[in-house]
């Protein structure tokens, strides 16, 4: 029986599905009150669950209600619904098909959506098809069984059963001219169409676009087929599933649902990393196409190139085409004068061209020998050259021999009287001390950083500096034949032209070597910078200035002091040598600047000298960063202050290390009870200067400015390892003393101690120096606590003693 209108079919739809519902509800409800059903509060959540919305299990009332309130289709006015529209006529089939692909896609979608995890049962919707269109419905679970069931039926039922229900679920064909009636009206016009060859064709490519449209009729019939069944068994699958799921298959779908929020994250991850890695393709396009265009220029000026070269190629062409046509004309005869002439004038030619071949060949062979001999030249007069300096440093040295002898010869043991002997000797001391060649004596008194090298009244002491002299310059005589150190600063200085200087391996074993002098003046600015930048961008423009301005207009408490000790800084270096000199003035800026900056520390005797040093190499603001760096960088606190509390601490870690590094020396002077803490504070304060020759003392402050206070420790005991075995023969603790106060000056060889330093003292961990900084520093804090304890007592008792009346003086009597 067939529907008379779509609002009829849909009627009666509904009075069966309400029936059928009914019968099921009432078989379902006495399963579902046999067994109690589960409520979100019993559900218990992990960590992981425990944010998850919670699952909820409808009652099959609920979704029948639904469906019947989905299914419920409203009358329109004039329609006819139930038992009034059955007596009408069934309609004919409709003019036009009412789908499209697009339509079954979205279908279909709707009908899969309901299959997503965490949308519960109230989101499933089944697919019903009519004639004209598709609805979305709601079944209840017994209508999927009984649906199931009746597919099974028609299935199984034969071929011949199945019409009517296509008639239901098929569309029907498209009205038009059926092939019999095309074949009939042909029969019948035949005669008039056969004489018309355009109506002949027309007819036949009707008939070819009728064929076609019914094989896209079939193909879209029998893909609907396909798409109900695939919808029925994934609505079989979803009712299954969702029984299941009733029975306690929850924890499944939320792991299923974390297993899918998993793999979201991830393809997000790898969709951001495909879109940086788009961006840098793109980059790369970018780049590319900028280098085609590069190349395209190129491309047309080497086009134009090889045009104009064309154009050469067919100038010269036709010139030559000119010549050889001038060069076909009748040549002249054998016998003529003008052959004769031509002949000998190329047998000329040809004899001067093998004159030429052989005065080149003799002239590349003498090219060759006098090469050689040059390079041979070149290599004699390197080994001369070394042969020569080895043999002055011996000289220089059999020279610092000579003399001391002659200081001992002219000193004896016993008095004697004076005789010829001694006037010889006392001759060839004033010879040797002379100033040899015609040097200037200021050239020959100050070095190059400024510091005398010979005394001007000690007879002596000019002595023992021309013995000091003479081993220096023995020592870089010995040290000029390895490869320089200057070299190696040039390769490195000019590897940074293009980019800035930064630490590294390389740079910190340059820098321990020693820094030559045309370049230590850059690489001291640029360790200051390093280790003082934070402070400086704290600071605000023109802070140096601003500091020294504000010091010179107010009266500074550290003035007076610095007035004192300005003149008594560096005393033998020209700097520095009396009230006009060039650093006087500078010395006294940087000094009443920083006292202004620091006015905890305001100013402390050794602080002069440090800057004093700094401005042989700095400007005066760079001077001043050095010392904030030094004062408030390097060393800790307290190190310059009254108290000289950090000095005092220094002092005891460095005990500790010369009992682990130089336990020998340690012992003897312990055993002569030498208290050698006394040589080694002015050390650790003013950073060895005035206690090693100059060479020495810029080779520490090369590390030192680099690397930090650690290579004050390193250097104090690489000193006394190099002087370890002389201290060692003596047996006396003045003696020791004695040797002590000078023994540094004599040690000339800055590279043996630069070796000594870094080399046999490591390993030397900078945090052992802090941890044992800090344990010295608890108890001298003791001690000085003690000692302020005590001397309050002190003077407590004193002003209260009844006799302080009664003191009087000798003065005061008379």
């Amino acid at each position: 029986m067939h529907a008379p209108n779509r609002q009829l079919m849909t009627y009666w739809l509904q009075e069966l599905q309400q029936k059928r519902w009914e019968y099921c509800n009432g078989l379902d409800m006495v399963k579902w009150d046999g067994r109690t059903s589960p409520t979100p509060g019993d559900c218990s959540q992990g960590l992981v669950a425990r944010g998850a919305p919670d699952f909820l299990y409808p009652h099959p009332n609920a979704s029948a209600e639904k469906a019947r309130n989905v299914l419920a289709v409203d009358a329109a006015p004039g329609e006819l619904v139930g038992e009034q529209a059955a007596s009408q006529p069934a309609p004919g089939p409709p003019n036009s098909i009412n789908f499209s692909l697009k339509q079954w896609g979205a279908e279909l979608r709707n009908s899969m959506s309901s299959f997503r995890p965490g949308r519960g049962h109230d989101g499933r919707k089944s697919v019903f098809y009519t004639h004209e269109e598709w609805e979305l419905l709601d079944p209840s679970p017994k209508d999927l069984e009984e649906s199931a069931t009746l597919e099974e039926r028609r299935r199984q039922a034969p071929e011949g059963n199945r019409g009517h229900d296509r008639v239901v679920q098929e569309p029907p064909q498209q009205r038009g001219p059926g092939p019999r009636g095309d074949a009939g009206g042909a029969g019948r016009g035949g005669a008039s169409r056969a004489s018309d060859p355009d109506a002949q064709r027309q007819l036949q490519s009707q008939q070819e676009e009728l064929e076609r449209l019914r094989k896209d009729l079939s193909s879209q019939k029998e893909l609907v087929r396909l798409l109900q069944q695939t919808v029925r068994s994934s609505q079989y699958d979803k009712y299954f599933a969702s029984s299941r799921l009733c029975d306690g298959a929850a924890q499944d779908t939320l792991a299923l649902l974390h297993q899918k929020d998993d793999q979201i994250l991830g393809l997000a991850r790898q969709l951001d990393r495909l879109g940086l890695e788009k961006e840098s393709l793109q980059q790369e396009v970018r780049t590319l196409k900028a280098k085609v265009g590069e190349l395209s220029e190129q491309l047309g000026m080497l086009m134009e190139t090889i045009r104009a070269k064309d154009e050469v190629i067919i100038k010269l062409s036709r010139q030559l085409s000119e010549g050889e046509g001038r060069a076909a004309s009748p040549a002249p005869a054998p016998g003529s004068p003008t052959a004769s002439r031509d002949q000998q004038e190329l047998d000329r030619l040809k004899d001067n061209l093998q004159g030429y071949k052989t005065q080149n060949k003799f002239l590349n062979k003498e090219i060759l020998e006098l090469s050689a001999l040059r390079r041979n030249a070149e290599r004699r007069e390197r080994d001369l050259m070394a042969k020569y300096a080895s043999l002055e440093a011996k000289l220089c040295q059999v020279e610092s021999k000579y003399l001391i002898l002659l200081q001992e010869m002219q000193a004896p043991v016993c008095a004697e009287e004076q005789g010829p002997a001694r006037e010889v000797i006392a001759q060839l001391l004033a010879d040797a001390l002379q100033v040899e060649g015609p040097e200037q004596p200021e050239q020959a008194e100050y070095d190059i950083y400024g510091f005398r090298t010979v005394p001007e009244d000690d007879e002596e002491e000019r002595l023992v500096a021309k013995v000091r002299a003479l081993d220096l310059r023995g020592l870089s005589l010995a040290e000029n034949q390895e490869v320089s150190t200057g070299v190696k600063w040039e390769n490195y200085l000019a590897g940074t032209m293009t980019r800035e200087m930064a630490r590294s391996p390389e740079l910190k074993g340059l820098v321990r070597a020693g820094i030559p002098h045309e370049h230590r003046s850059k690489v001291w600015r640029w360790c200051v910078d390093l280790h003082t930048r934070k402070l400086r961008e704290g600071a605000a423009p023109g802070y140096f200035a601003g500091l020294l301005k504000a010091a010179l207009g107010k009266q500074n408490p550290a003035s007076q002091q610095i007035e004192l000790d300005l003149l008594r800084t560096l005393p033998n270096n020209r700097h520095y040598a009396g009230p006009a000199s060039e650093g006087i003035q500078q010395l006294r800026n940087v000094l009443l600047a920083f006292s202004w900056r620091n006015p905890d520390i305001g100013y402390c005797q050794g602080l002069n000298r440090l800057v004093a040093v700094a401005l042989l190499y700095l400007e005066q603001e760079d001077a001043f960063w050095c010392l904030v760096a030094i004062v408030e960088v390097f060393m800790p606190r307290d190190y310059y202050t009254k108290t000289l509390l950090g000095s005092q601490v220094d002092q005891r870690v460095f005990r500790d290390l010369m009992g682990e590094k130089l336990p020998r020396l340690h012992a003897h002077l312990e055993q002569h009870k030498v208290d050698y803490t006394l040589i080694t504070f002015n050390w650790f304060l003013v950073v060895f200067v005035d206690s090693v020759v100059s060479d020495v003392l810029f080779r520490i402050w090369d590390s030192f400015l680099y690397e930090g206070p650690k290579v004050i420790f390193r250097f104090a005991l690489a000193l006394f390892k190099y002087k370890e075995e002389e201290i060692l023969k003596l047996q006396d603790s003045m003696s020791i003393f004695k040797y002590l106060r000078y023994f540094t000056r004599t040690i000339l060889d800055a590279r043996k101690l630069i070796g000594i330093a870094f080399g046999d003292l490591n390993p030397f961990p900078l945090r052992q120096i802090r941890n044992r900084r800090a344990l010295h520093l608890e108890k001298v804090r003791l001690e000085l606590t003690e000692l302020e304890a005590i001397r309050e007592d002190f003077l407590r008792e004193r002003d209260a003693s009844p006799d302080k009346g009664a003191l009087v003086s000798d003065e005061e009597d008379t």
